[in-house]
């Protein structure tokens, strides 16, 4: 099956792990995941079920748009892929506009458009919650539309829901499989940690993700696959998971000679293992 790409660009974005990914998900009907972001593992396995979660709701409004009714909203979307809103100015407007709405549709629209025409595809609000991603500069920012309705199909699967990742887990069942792709852990105690949904995720957020992990697989008997940087921190963290290291090649770096490769760890809590 050829691979599907997702319609958002994604800082830390799962398409080039995927295979690595589906090899360490233990067989399951259904998959859960409480970090969905832009839904690479969802759009590229193939589960009865999926329940898909994220705590930014920005997000998750514009899946179930997009599960509900796909094409009024890929045909408004399109209309602002074109060079008169490829401007600073008309980028920044949207932006205004967009921190200053409720409108479901409209957020919804912009979202879209800003992360194909803001910097690096990043998805990053400020304290007050505003949308805060400078212009990005590029020639023609690419419209998505395959990679839409791929995702629009698709969703039918799917229950997209808009919560913090301990109510997903108490939402999973036996016969499920959770995998986390949690913001990262810093790959020093000194690197700049940021993340995009406003709210952070700290250290203690990391310890707490590994210990519900556990206590799920242990205790429930639901499967847990939890992907991160391959760090001293989290090697302690996942002590009591079988781990797995691949190579990732990293592209939210600035200058492309810092896009090296960094080892990802591919933990995995099971208690049928």
């Amino acid at each position: 099956m050829k691979k599907q790409r997702a319609f958002l660009k994604w800082a830390g974005g799962k398409y080039g792990l995927v295979d690595d990914i589906q090899r360490h998900l233990p067989q399951a009907k259904k998959l859960v995941e409480p970090f969905v972001g832009a839904g690479s593992v969802f759009l590229n396995t193939d589960y009865e079920h999926y329940l898909l979660a994220d705590i930014n709701p920005d997000l998750i409004n514009l899946y179930n748009l997009l599960k509900h009714d796909p094409q009024p909203y890929i045909n408004e979307a399109k209309r602002m892929f074109t060079a008169e809103y490829n401007q600073k100015e008309v980028y920044l407007d949207v932006r205004k506009q967009f921190n200053a709405s409720d409108d479901i549709q409209f957020r919804s629209v912009a979202f879209l458009y800003m992360n194909r025409f803001g910097f690096n595809g990043l998805c990053r609000y400020n304290k007050k919650g505003g949308f805060n991603v400078p212009f990005g500069s590029y020639k023609k920012p690419y419209f998505p539309e395959q990679e839409l309705e791929f995702f629009a199909e698709k969703a039918s699967k799917a229950t997209f829901v808009c919560e913090g990742y301990l109510e997903t887990f108490k939402r999973a069942r036996k016969g499920s499989v959770i995998y986390c792709d949690p913001p990262y852990a810093p790959l020093s105690t000194t690197s700049n940690f940021t993340t995009y949904s406003g709210n952070g995720f700290s250290l203690d957020d990391q310890a707490a993700l590994a210990d519900v992990a556990e206590r799920t697989a242990n205790k429930r008997g639901i499967p847990v696959l939890i992907s991160n940087h391959d760090t001293v921190l989290t090697r302690r963290l996942y002590h009591g998971a079988q781990l797995n290291v691949v190579k990732v090649k990293r592209t939210i770096s600035r200058n492309g000679a810092g896009r090296n490769k960094v080892d990802e760890l591919l933990a995995l809590f099971n208690r049928d293992a």
